[in-house]
């Protein structure tokens, strides 16, 4: 089984001056690849200068997360190919776990690890932690983080189960299944699309999975903060795309409609707080996707059986009127 490490570069010498050492230490048994966005600074001398054997694909311009990484996984041939951010510090015998849930069942198509705060080692990190999942309302929630609640890593999520979705932070999957069902969708920029690409994945009938046995440390934010609007543009944006792509269309207008609203709500929330930024990131997000509506609907793609893994209730009130801020809570 050959695996393909490929690692998304834009401007990011600093970040591959620090992490990077892990991975070619504890990535023996994969050719190591950067994917590289037409970079201003100084990254591809750094490359080629301190790391030879790693082989860089140079795109013409910045194309973002989803676009980057589909031009330049045109080049790499492998099985598997793991999407890892420049900002992922990976242990001893990372891989090895991750090989073997692929080659136990081929309907496995997607495999994350169990992902830390680099900056909080003994926590969960924000951007996957322990696996992710959907609610009815397509909010997307992780074991082990609820919206800003994250928890301790005290070996609660130590399985090996299928989930919903996988980190696009480290992101294991087969390479024939990712050019099956048409890579990351383009249109996303970053930011959601590899929730939409699992639901793709799910609506073909594959499996996508969670190993404890796995571990990485994530330092997180590094390309948009939490506190940067346009990230707030992105994902409210992309989050009803994800709706509308995924679903028939009655239950994705209906589900939707209710989105809008509860949208709204998180607007007026932004408001009062004086963040005016992120207030009219979520009007520019609305019409944004209302721009792109058309476009999306043509694209869906959508199972004939009931998604599984997708939780019925309504994380928004578990969390703010229940109180329930843990997976396990649910």
């Amino acid at each position: 089984m050959k695996i393909a490490i490929v690692i998304l570069n834009w401007n990011g010498k600093k970040l591959l001056q620090q992490f990077l050492p892990s991975v070619v230490q504890y990535s023996s048994q994969a050719e190591i690849y950067v994917i590289d966005n037409a970079s201003e600074d100084d990254s591809i001398n750094f490359l080629k200068k301190n790391y030879p054997s790693i082989r860089i694909i140079q795109n013409k311009e910045n194309y973002g997360f989803s676009k980057g990484y589909n031009e330049g996984l045109k080049s790499v041939e492998a099985d598997i190919v793991c999407l890892l951010n420049s900002d992922v510090e990976v242990t001893e015998n990372w891989i090895t776990p991750i090989q073997k849930l692929f080659e136990k069942d081929e309907r496995i198509a997607v495999v994350q690890p169990k992902l830390l705060d680099y900056k909080k080692k003994t926590h969960f990190e924000y951007a996957g932690a322990a696996g992710g999942f959907l609610d009815n309302l397509g909010y997307p929630f992780c074991r082990g983080r609820i919206f800003d609640t994250i928890e301790e890593d005290l070996g609660q999520y130590n399985d090996e189960i299928e989930i919903f979705w996988a980190s696009g932070a480290v992101f294991f999957i087969r390479k024939h299944i990712f050019d099956e069902v048409g890579g990351l969708d383009e249109d996303y920029f970053a930011h959601q699309e590899e929730i939409d690409l699992c639901w793709r994945v799910k609506n073909k009938g594959y499996k996508i999975f969670y190993t404890y046995k796995s571990v990485v440390f994530h330092l997180g934010g590094a390309t948009l903060s939490n506190m940067n609007p346009k990230k707030t543009f992105l994902n409210f944006r992309n989050s009803l795309f994800n709706l509308l792509k995924n679903n028939t269309l009655f239950k994705a207008l209906l589900k939707i409609f209710l989105r809008l609203c509860l949208d709204g709500v998180a607007g007026i929330k932004f408001l009062f707080q004086r963040q005016f930024d992120h207030f009219f990131a979520i009007i520019r997000a609305h019409f944004s996707f209302y721009r792109f509506s058309l476009k999306m609907n043509n694209k869906r793609t959508i199972s004939k059986k009931k998604n599984s893994f997708m939780v019925s209730k309504w994380i928004i009130l578990e969390y703010f009127i229940k109180n329930k801020k843990k997976y396990t809570d649910l």
